[in-house]
C-alpha cells in the first residue's frame, strides 16, 4: 500500500512540474505558434499526423478494452480454448487496407508542402540572401542589395525572402522554428529555403546540427521590420556614415580595433566581410553579443578577454592578440575601450525592440 501511495505522489508531482515547464520559454521560439508561411505550412501537417494517429490510438485502446473485458479467462474456464481465427482472409486485407488510407491521408499534404516549401519559381524576383553557417556564428550576404551583416538577418513583413546556404566549414543546420523548418548547411553544396513572416518581431533561429563543443549557442535572430523600415535599414547599412564618437575611451578604442581586430572583423556593411570572423557593421544595434550574450558592456568586455569562457572551440581563439601577434597586449582596460567603440557603431535608426532574457 505505501509503495503505491508513493508511486501516485511521485506521478502528481511530475504533472505538476511539466504543467509548470509548459510556461517556460523564450518568445517566437517554438514550433508550435507558427508566424510564417513556412512554419505554418509545416504545422498543418504536424496537426493532420497528430489527428491520424489520435484515432489510431482511440481505436485501437477501445478494441483493447473490449477484447479484455469481453474475453477475460471466467471462473469454470481454465482449460477452455475460444475459437481459432486465424488466416482469415476478410481481417486480413482490412488491417492491411487500414494502414495503407492512414499512410495516404498523412502522404498527401506531407508531399504538397514539401513541394511547395522547395518551390524556387519567385526566386529571381525576390529578396536573395547568401547565408554561410561558421562555427559558431552566421554571415548574411544581401546578394541585390550589395551589404553584408551577422548574426542578425534583417528582413520585411509579408515578403518572400530566399536563403541560399553553404557552410564554411562543416555541416550546420538553419532553424527558424516560428518561421520555417529546418534546412541543412553543407560545406559543398548549396540549399535553398524560403522564408516569409506574418508579423513584426524578433525570432530566435538555432543550428540544428551538431557541429562543434558550442553547437548549441550557435544562436542567431531574424528581425522582422515593416517594409519602410527594411529599405531604411538598406539604405543606412549600404552607405555607413562615420560615426561620431562620444567619448575618449571610444576613439582610443577604435584605434586599438583598428591595430587588433579590423584584420577580422569588417564595420562596413557595403564591403565584402573578411572570412575570418563575423561583420560588426552596425554592431551598437545588436539583440545579442555572440548570438548569446546579452547586449551589454560587461558581457562584451568579457567576450573579448576570454572568448573561450563564452563559446568554448570557436574561430576567435585563433585571433592575433590570444596567439601572441598584433595587439596581444591587449588587457581588460583596452578591452573596454574596444567595447565602448563597439557599441557605438549604429548606422541605422531602426532598433528591434527586444528582450532576450525575460521569459
Amino acid at each position: 500500500m505505501k509503495k503505491w501511495v508513493g508511486k501516485v505522489r511521485m506521478l502528481g508531482l511530475f504533472s505538476l512540474m511539466a504543467i509548470f515547464l509548459t510556461a517556460c520559454g523564450k518568445e517566437n521560439l517554438t514550433a508550435l505558434a507558427p508566424k510564417g508561411y513556412s512554419a505554418e505550412r509545416s504545422f498543418e501537417v504536424i496537426i493532420i499526423s497528430i489527428l491520424v494517429m489520435t484515432v489510431v490510438f482511440i481505436v485501437v485502446m477501445a478494441i483493447f478494452t473490449y477484447v479484455l473485458i469481453k474475453y477475460r479467462r471466467k471462473k469454470g474456464q481454465e482449460d477452455y480454448i475460444p475459437e481459432q481465427i486465424e488466416g482469415n482472409k476478410t481481417l486480413e486485407i482490412v488491417w492491411t487496407i487500414i494502414p495503407i488510407l492512414l499512410l495516404v491521408i498523412i502522404a498527401v499534404p506531407t508531399i504538397a508542402t514539401t513541394y511547395d516549401l522547395a518551390d524556387e519559381s519567385q526566386k529571381e524576383d525576390s529578396i536573395n540572401v547568401n547565408v554561410t553557417g561558421k562555427q559558431f556564428w552566421w554571415n548574411f550576404d544581401y546578394v541585390n542589395e550589395g551589404i553584408q551583416t551577422s548574426q542578425d538577418l534583417y528582413i520585411p513583413v509579408d515578403t518572400r525572402v530566399y536563403l541560399n546556404m553553404i557552410s564554411g566549414d562543416v555541416i550546420h543546420s538553419f532553424w527558424v522554428p516560428t518561421l520555417a523548418g529546418k534546412m541543412d548547411v553543407n560545406p559543398e553544396n548549396e540549399n535553398v529555403m524560403y522564408i516569409e513572416a506574418y508579423e513584426e518581431g524578433v525570432y530566435w533561429g538555432k543550428c540544428a546540427e551538431f557541429c562543434g563543443d558550442s553547437h548549441s549557442l550557435m544562436d542567431f535572430k531574424i528581425v522582422v521590420v515593416s517594409e519602410e523600415e527594411y529599405d531604411q535599414w538598406i539604405e543606412n547599412m549600404g552607405t555607413p556614415t562615420e560615426v561620431e564618437l562620444e567619448t575618449a575611451s571610444a576613439q582610443e578604442g577604435r584605434d586599438l580595433f583598428e591595430q587588433s581586430c579590423l584584420s577580422c572583423h569588417a564595420i562596413d556593411g557595403a564591403t565584402q566581410a573578411p572570412a575570418i570572423g563575423p561583420n560588426l557593421t552596425n554592431f551598437g544595434n545588436r539583440t545579442m553579443i555572440a548570438g548569446v550574450l546579452e547586449h551589454n558592456k560587461e558581457e562584451l568586455v568579457e567576450w573579448i578577454v576570454d572568448p573561450a569562457s563564452k563559446k568554448p572551440g570557436n574561430g576567435m581563439l585563433n585571433a592575433p592578440y590570444l596567439q601572441g601577434g598584433p595587439g596581444s597586449e591587449i588587457s581588460t582596460e583596452d578591452a573596454e575601450k574596444i567595447a565602448d567603440y563597439l557599441l557605438e557603431l549604429k548606422s541605422t535608426e531602426v532598433v528591434p525592440e527586444f528582450e532576450p532574457f525575460e521569459d
